[in-house]
Parts: structure tokens; sequence; C-alpha cells
């Protein structure tokens, strides 16, 4: 399940990706976009088990497989490290504190529309 789930989760990343590649950016919009509908998914999942029974295999397919794959830490980490190194300061705290505050928002969001 965490396999199929992960491989859905790249996928859509993937995907997202290269809709936002001919754009040619500095800012790693992408990544951004791909955290900020996987926190929205993972708090309506959580949201959403909090009151209805959700087993350990659709646990693992969304929860860890879907969510674990489309979100992107590592990337997040190294573009922000790559912005640093390339002397773009302002987009590189830009991107720590839009990705903080706006995927715990999403989280909260996504959580508080299916508690």
């Amino acid at each position: 399940m965490v396999f199929i789930g992960g491989g859905l989760g790249s996928l859509c990343r993937y995907s997202i990706a290269r809709m936002v590649q001919p754009y040619n950016l500095v800012f790693p919009w992408a990544t951004l976009i791909a955290n900020i509908i996987s926190c929205i998914v993972l708090g309506a999942l959580i949201g959403w088990s909090l009151k209805h029974t959700m087993g350990s295999p659709m646990k693992l397919l969304w929860l860890t497989g879907f969510c674990g794959g489309f979100s992107t830490f590592s990337t997040f980490t190294y573009e922000t490290f790559h912005l640093l190194e390339t002397g773009n300061i302002s987009y590189a705290f830009l991107n720590i504190g839009i990705s903080l505050l706006i995927c715990l928002g999403c989280m909260w969001l996504g959580i508080s529309l299916f508690r």
C-alpha cells in the first residue's frame, strides 16, 4: 500500500513540476504547491479519521504512501540551500517562511474541514 500510494504521490508531484517548468522561475513554486496540497490532503484525511474508522491499509496508502510521496521536504531543503548558495538570500528566507506558515495553515484547514 505504501508503494502504490508513494508512486501515485510521486507522479502527482512530478506532474506539478512539469507544469511549472516552462516558466523557468527562480522561486521553487512546484515544491511549494506540492507541499501545500499535500498538507491539505493529509490534514483532511487526519480530520476525517478522527470521526470515522480508517483501516490500516488505507492509512498506509494515503497517509504514509501518497502524502509521503507527494510532499517534498528533502527537495524543499535542497532548493532553499541552492537559493542561499546562488545568492538569492531573500528568496531562500521567503521560501522558508511561506512554506512553514502556509503549510501549517493548510494542515489546520484540512483537519478543521473534516473534523
